[in-house]
């Protein structure tokens, strides 16, 4: 496990967990959202985007996170493995219904300056709502990896359903030696 995709339904806890397997790996973590989110909440150009990442996944050892379709097939061609948070559709809203409530409260600055927007509180808009997106797509998400994974076999995909196996994955990657703990 070199070079690692962190993939799953908006709120499961993609990033945290890339954070974490990058530290097990002592390998560079690449968050797409911090990318492709300029300020604003301005999106960056598809092409600028597969530059950057592009020149991320050319690297070695690294941890990406994000489910992007624009750069997926950049991620994946260069990747050894593909973790997957599968968590339940009740586990990922309690994370996210409680990760936006934090944010807003606290009006927490996310990538480059942008804060969580009242509507993700107001609105039942997937487009507009990460709150909504994260209910609608959770089964999209599941279809999706769970084809992915047939479909790949030059991957190894680890499918994780519950936070306990994550940590579990982190764990044995520490103590596999390829790091010390942090």
């Amino acid at each position: 496990m070199e070079r690692v995709s962190v993939v799953g339904n908006s709120g499961s806890g993609k990033t945290t967990l890339a954070a974490a397997i990058a530290a097990a790996l002592d390998a560079p973590h690449l968050e797409l959202d911090a990318v492709f989110h300029q300020p604003g909440w301005t999106e960056l150009p598809v092409e600028v985007f597969r530059a950057t990442v592009a020149d991320v996944v050319t690297g070695e050892r690294w941890v990406v996170d994000g489910n992007y379709t624009a750069v997926q097939d950049l991620v994946w061609a260069r990747a050894d493995t593909v973790v997957w948070l599968d968590y339940s559709r009740l586990l990922v809203m309690r994370q996210i219904v409680g990760r936006t409530l934090r944010r807003l409260v606290t009006r927490q600055r996310l990538w480059n300056g942008n804060q969580e927007p009242w509507r993700n509180l107001l609105t039942t808009d997937p487009k507009r709502s990460i709150i909504a997106w994260a209910w609608t797509q959770h089964h999209t998400y599941r279809v999706r990896y769970g084809e992915a994974a047939a479909m790949h076999p030059e991957l190894t995909f680890v499918r994780l359903r519950s936070p306990a196996e994550a940590d579990t994955l982190v764990g044995s990657l520490r103590s596999a030696g390829t790091a010390p703990p942090g």
